[in-house]
This record gives structure tokens, C-alpha cells and sequence, in this order.
């Protein structure tokens, strides 16, 4: 524990637990002191998270999954990329009925960390080597710039690791109560219109930070982006902190600070702090940022331990006084808010780049590829004369470098891999969280599901497609990995009752949220319609039937966020 925590927890945690009364304490280190209230804090402060990869090298690799202890394996295994998945055959119905050790099967997810998603061609193949030796072929791009890989056996890690790491990936605080992977804008230092390349920032910030012991256990997890591009291309209002590209005028261009975003169950937009931070500061204020959370943070209850209720309780203009004052040393300048973005921040389809080349960002179905496609889309980049690619917030890919006369060629390549650089707004739109074939907090299948429905769609609108943009997020659980209530249409996995009266698959349908866009100025919560659910095989009748009614019923440009918080309820269901 580092030496200003102890002080403070000692020095004021008394005196603050005495004027605060009788209320139960949250478990504030600075105020509360650093007893551990539960027991996750209490296997944290055992052992750190990180000590846990010299026994899976040295131990539990050799002595196999049944070798390995209860507390590592449910809590400092995420410090290094990996949960047990999902055992197979286990209905949706009973997630909530069972223990962890009765859905789990003997195998592993490994998140393969990515900052700012940035790729070659030489790191790609290795992914897809490592997928087709190690994971069944498994390959899974997520919605925060990561790839995840399945069926890994814990006597095969050191081996993954080595090849990973050897190439510069790793599985550091991929997962866990830490600092996770930094979101970057995909087209970070190559796009003709960002304003500024934020690569040094993110660089800083993973040099620096990740693998520090001094922030390896947070009350939760911990969410960073990034984005110098004017399409605000990082989901940043979901994010713990973000830094956004904004042009001072008086110090130039930096960065808009925004803290105190995420989803789950209790979602919650982050806010402005009013702050401008220059390039050389953003690494700086990240730290303080990330010290306040650890610790001021609520460790007591861990559904009550994101920074976002803190923030709520504090409000921006304490989190500003106390990270300046306490953590920072200096006042930041006041700062401007970031205009509306620009265009799209999927980047997807054919784009110039600064240099005269172009990039090109394709989608696969609801980011599922695997190993072998990996491996031949590093060779199809490299047959065009590039080797660098980028993984993007909205489970995309994006080429770098690509020739201006080599673009339909590698297009044509791209379609032949099931990426595509033209898809339909739907296929664009869509995204979706493991599910229940993976994850153990899932209730429904997602990824077969969605993919299943988009095609129906993609026939369905074939002959018109849809009326305007569309986005479709479709999610196992109530947790929102797939960011259910800031999409168009968003699908939370639950088990509901058909017209026949049986149990069966389904999700409660929100309509109408997004983050800002070029059709928003600001990011809105989607709204929903009681009881508006929809069965897992009703999802194409229920898109098609609401999206016809939009363009039937649009009023002039309105976005399908705007007809869909205009109308009445009954036009929704």
C-alpha cells in the first residue's frame, strides 16, 4: 500500500468516521482507513492481483485446473486476462440459482489487451496463430479494442504468454479491480482530420501505470479513453475518464477531461469537469484521476464501487477541487466542450489518410471472426503493401496504409474473409456481448442470435435497406457489456413468457439512447416501454416492424433517437 494512503487513512479516517456519526462506513481508504469489508477487498490485500502469474507459471501450469486455489481462481486470475467460462448445456434459467463452481467449466477466457488498438500484422498473426493452436479457433473483437480468445487450458498460459509478449501483447490488468486497456481513437496519427494524435498520451499512461502495484486494487475496474479525432470515435461519455480533443483559445489544442461514465445497471453519462488538460499534463491528471478513485472509491459494496457513485455524490466541481488540490499540486485551465462530432466514429468504409494513402474499416458479424481469419487477414494487409491495422470500440477493424490504386483489391479480399467495408446499416450497427455460450453471467445466447437476426434483416431490407443508420446492441445480461441503453435498439438477455405462456430466451427492449453523433449533440439514455420484451427469435419481426414505423412516421432529418423519444408507446411495441 503506498505511504500517502497510509498516512491519510491514519491521519484522517478517524476524525471523518466520528463527524459522519453512525453511518455505515463505505470503505473509503482515505476516510475509513483500509480494513478490508468484504472479501474481495480482503483476498486483494492478501495478495496483490499481479503475484498471481508466478504461480500460474510455476504451479497450476504444471499441476493442471484442479491445482489451482479457489481465491486465484475467482479473483487474481482477472489481474492477468482470465475467467472460467461458462460450462456448456447450462440453460439461461438457472445463472442466478448457481455457484460459481457449478457453471464454470475448466477452461479459460484470455482477454488480450490492446491500448488504443493498435496492431501489426506480425502481432495479429500470432493472435491467430495462438486461436488456432490454443483456443479451438475462438476469436472475439469487443466493444472496448481488445481481442478474447476461449478454451484455454491454464497449462498452455506461459506458453500464449511467451508468444504474446514476445511480439508486445500481453494480458497485464487486461481483466480485474485495475487500471484496464486505454481506448484510442483507431485512426490515432494517421487520419487527415484529427486534431491532434493522442498515441503519446496513451503510451505514457500504459508506460507508466499498468503493472504499478501501487494501482493494482482499486474498489472496481477502471475505464480510460482517448480520442484526438473530431468524430469522438472512443465512447468516451462511458468511460471512468476521458480525454477528448478540444482546441483552447488561448493555450491550443488538448484535451476536453470528462469523469464519472459507465452502464451496467445503474447507468450513468460521465461529466465535463470544465477542465482543459494540455498534452503533457493528460498522463498526470489520468493518475490523479485514477489515485481519488482508489482512494476515495466505495469499497464496501462492489455494485456500489464504480467511480461514478462517487461522482454523483461529490459532483464535478469537488472532484475538480480535490484533484487539484490533493493530487495535482496546480490548477488545470478551464476549457471549452468538444462541438459535435463530425461524422461516424466507426470508421468504417475507405477514408484518406495525411500521408495520401487511404484506411479502410471493416466490420465482421457482431465481432466474431476466429483465429484462421486472423491469420489470413495479416496476410491479405501484408499482400497490400501494409502491416498495421487498428481493433475499434465498435468490435470494427480498421487497415492502415492502403495505396489509393490498391483500395478495391483489398476490399475485395476483405469481403472474401466476411469483413465488410460496405455493410448494411444494420450488419454496421449491430454489436453483441459473449453470451451465455461463454460467459457466466449470461442469460441468453447474443452472438448467434444477433448474427442470425441481422441476416434475416439484411433480406428483409434488402431492396431498400434501412431508412437511416441504425444501431442494434444486443446483451446476455443486465450488466451491458454491449452498451444496451445508448444504442437505437437495445436487447437485455433475460428469460420472459411467449404468447404460449412458456419460458423461454427474450430481452426487454430500450429504445432511443446514443452517444453524441452528428445527429445528438449530447448522449442520452435510451428509454424504455413496460412490458416491451421481445423472444430471441422475434427480434427481426420486432426491428423490422418499429424501423418501417419510423420511416413511415420521421419527421423531416429526425434520427430514429429522436422519433423514438418523440412517440407515443404504442407506436414502439
Amino acid at each position: 500500500m503506498s505511504e500517502d494512503t497510509n498516512q491519510a487513512a491514519s491521519g484522517r479516517g478517524a476524525r471523518t468516521r466520528a463527524q459522519r456519526g453512525a453511518s455505515k462506513p463505505h470503505g473509503q481508504w482515505k476516510i475509513d482507513g483500509t480494513e478490508p469489508l468484504n472479501a474481495n477487498e480482503q483476498f486483494k490485500q492478501d495478495d496483490s492481483g499481479l503475484n498471481v502469474r508466478a504461480r500460474i507459471e510455476n504451479v497450476y501450469a504444471k499441476g493442471g485446473f484442479a491445482s489451482i486455489d479457489p481465491t486465484d481462481l475467482h479473483g487474481r486470475f482477472r489481474w492477468w486476462g482470465l475467467y472460467t467460462q461458462r460450462k456448456p448445456g447450462i440453460d439461461g434459467g438457472r445463472t442466478a440459482t448457481l455457484e460459481p463452481h457449478e457453471l464454470e467449466d475448466e477452461y479459460f477466457m484470455l482477454r488480450v489487451r490492446i491500448d488504443g488498438g493498435q496492431l501489426t500484422t506480425e502481432q495479429l498473426r500470432v493472435i491467430g496463430t495462438i486461436s488456432t493452436e490454443f483456443a479451438r479457433g475462438s476469436a472475439d473483437l469487443t466493444d472496448r479494442q481488445n481481442i478474447q480468445l476461449h478454451w484455454i487450458r491454464v497449462e498452455d498460459v506461459p506458453e500464449i504468454w511467451r508468444r504474446l509478449e514476445a511480439v508486445g501483447l500481453g494480458t497485464t490488468e487486461a481483466c480485474g479491480d485495475v487500471p484496464r486497456v486505454v481506448l484510442g481513437s483507431p485512426v490515432a496519427g494517421i487520419s487527415s482530420e484529427e486534431l491532434i494524435d493522442p498515441t503519446p498520451q496513451i503510451d505514457e499512461i500504459t508506460e507508466r501505470f499498468i503493472g504499478d502495484p501501487d494501482l493494482a486494487n482499486l474498489p472496481r475496474k477502471f475505464k480510460t479513453a482517448i480520442t484526438g479525432h473530431p468524430s469522438q470515435d472512443v465512447v468516451h461519455e462511458i468511460n471512468d475518464v476521458a480525454f477528448v480533443a478540444v482546441t483552447h483559445p488561448e493555450y491550443g489544442v488538448g484535451y476536453d477531461v470528462w469523469v464519472g461514465g459507465a452502464l451496467s445497471t445503474v447507468p450513468r453519462l460521465g461529466e465535463r469537469l470544465g477542465a482543459w488538460a494540455a498534452p503533457d499534463q493528460v498522463a498526470d491528471v489520468w493518475h490523479g484521476v485514477v489515485r481519488i478513485f482508489r482512494d476515495y472509491g466505495y469499497r464496501r459494496l462492489r455494485n456500489k464501487a464504480r467511480l461514478k457513485f462517487l461522482l454523483a455524490d461529490w459532483g464535478v466541481t469537488k472532484f475538480r477541487e480535490v484533484l487539484e488540490t490533493e493530487y495535482l499540486g496546480y490548477r488545470l485551465a478551464d476549457g471549452p466542450a468538444p462541438v459535435r462530432p463530425t461524422g461516424p466514429g466507426d470508421h468504417v468504409g475507405v477514408h484518406p489518410q495525411k500521408d495520401g494513402r487511404v484506411y479502410v474499416g471493416a466490420t465482421p458479424i457482431v465481432g466474431r471472426v476466429s483465429g484462421e481469419r486472423l491469420t489470413a487477414l495479416a496476410d491479405l494487409i501484408e499482400e497490400h503493401g501494409s502491416a498495421r491495422l487498428r481493433t475499434t470500440p465498435h468490435q470494427k477493424l480498421v487497415i492502415l496504409d492502403i495505396p489509393a490504386d490498391r483500395t478495391e483489391s483489398l476490399i475485395a479480399g476483405l469481403d472474401g474473409l466476411g469483413l465488410s467495408a460496405r455493410p448494411s446499416l444494420i450488419r454496421r450497427g449491430t454489436i453483441a456481448c459473449t453470451g451465455i455460450e461463454y460467459c457466466k453471467l449470461a442469460i441468453v445466447d447474443t452472438k448467434d442470435t444477433a448474427e442470425r437476426a441481422v441476416r434475416d434483416l439484411e433480406e428483409r431490407f434488402a431492396d431498400t435497406d434501412l431508412p437511416a443508420p441504425l444501431s442494434l446492441h444486443v446483451n446476455g445480461c443486465p450488466n451491458s457489456c454491449a452498451r444496451i441503453q445508448t444504442a437505437d435498439i437495445g436487447l437485455k438477455g433475460q428469460i420472459i413468457t411467449d404468447d404460449a405462456g412458456n419460458q423461454v430466451p427474450g430481452f426487454q427492449v430500450h429504445l432511443g439512447g446514443g452517444l453524441a453523433s452528428p445527429d445528438r449533440e449530447e448522449a442520452g439514455l435510451g428509454r424504455t416501454v413496460r412490458g416491451l420484451k421481445v423472444t430471441a427469435d422475434g427480434i427481426s419481426d420486432y426491428v423490422e416492424r418499429v424501423a418501417r414505423r419510423y420511416a413511415d412516421g420521421r419527421e423531416g432529418g429526425e434520427s430514429f433517437a429522436q422519433w423514438a423519444h418523440r412517440v407515443d408507446d404504442e407506436v414502439l411495441t
